[in-house]
């Protein structure tokens, strides 16, 4: 008897885990990637490491952010979702 509730103890801690854990990364995962490919020319973002800019141009990974100082080439996943949602808000 004591070894079926250690088990069912083990199994509603893997339950739990994936539920609070693994599954809301996975979905913010999934929700970044198409935040990324819903990307256009001239959308307002705001990367990662905080730099204002519209997007100019487009490629497969890549993207070509204008901000006042210039032109520049970044990586599409070091756009910020969060960040950016926040700025379309205003």
């Amino acid at each position: 008897m004591g070894n079926y509730t250690l088990y069912i103890q083990l199994a509603l801690m893997f339950v739990v885990i994936y539920f609070f854990m693994i599954r809301p990364q996975q979905k913010k995962a999934k929700n970044e990637k198409e935040f990324e490919s819903a990307l256009k020319v001239g959308d307002k973002i705001i990367t990662k490491s905080g730099l204002h800019g519209k997007v100019s141009e487009l490629a497969a990974t890549t993207v070509v952010i204008e901000t006042m100082s210039g032109k520049l080439k970044m990586e599409r996943s070091a756009i910020s979702m969060e960040m950016s949602a926040a700025l379309t808000k205003k």
